[in-house]
């Protein structure tokens, strides 16, 4: 797996795409907050219920300029055309039967990369599941790296990084000390998200 060439490398179309953010934001009633990582790390992607989560991420990320690469299924990337575009925007295909093998890959991926921001869903889909996915965590492990605590609160209609943490290989303790960050974040649709069980167990 290698990076390539995206709209983050092309400057004048990075220009027209922040302008889009700008328009976009502002017909939502959105805006970004804080600042984007400079250094390499994997960033979480959540709390992820909607489709509208991956253009509002990338909203954030041109106005915030911030060159995001993210990850989805790989079914999503088989129309030539429409995954080439996807491929231009940052996504990385990511075959789901093969966890051990894409964490590899990525660990790979950052470490050859001084710049690479990775965003990661750890909830893994937009359906309900009962708990997050580990191969964020692994993969930031992996690579020595932080875990930028990447938000979109639909709540407050603000998105962007409430800080870093660093894994201590400690996955339960870890995962729990991150889910706490995210308890204030309201996402779109709070039924679907595995947060609210997971209060409910506290």
């Amino acid at each position: 797996m290698q990076t390539r060439r995206t709209i983050f490398d092309t400057p004048f179309v990075t220009v027209l795409a922040r302008l889009w953010a700008r328009v976009f934001f502002w017909c939502i009633g959105w805006q970004p907050e804080g600042e984007a990582p400079r250094v390499r790390c994997v960033m979480i992607a959540a709390p992820h219920t909607s489709n509208w989560d991956l253009p509002i991420m990338l909203a954030c990320a041109f106005l915030l300029r911030a060159k995001l690469f993210w990850m989805t299924k790989a079914e999503v990337f088989r129309i030539p055309l429409f995954g080439r575009f996807l491929k231009w925007l940052g996504g990385i295909p990511i075959d789901r039967s093969r966890p051990n093998g894409v964490v590899g890959q990525c660990v790979e991926l950052l470490k050859a990369h001084e710049d690479l921001i990775l965003a990661v869903p750890p909830e893994g889909t937009r359906k309900k599941v009962k708990a997050w996915k580990t191969g964020f965590y692994h993969i930031a492990l992996g690579a020595g790296v932080p875990i930028a605590l990447g938000y979109l609160d639909y709540g407050r209609r603000r998105g962007g990084v409430m800080g870093f943490f660093h894994p201590t290989g400690d996955y339960e303790a870890d995962v729990r000390a991150i889910q706490e960050r995210y308890r204030h974040i309201t996402p779109k649709y709070p039924e679907l998200s595995s947060l609210a069980d997971e209060a409910e167990k506290d």
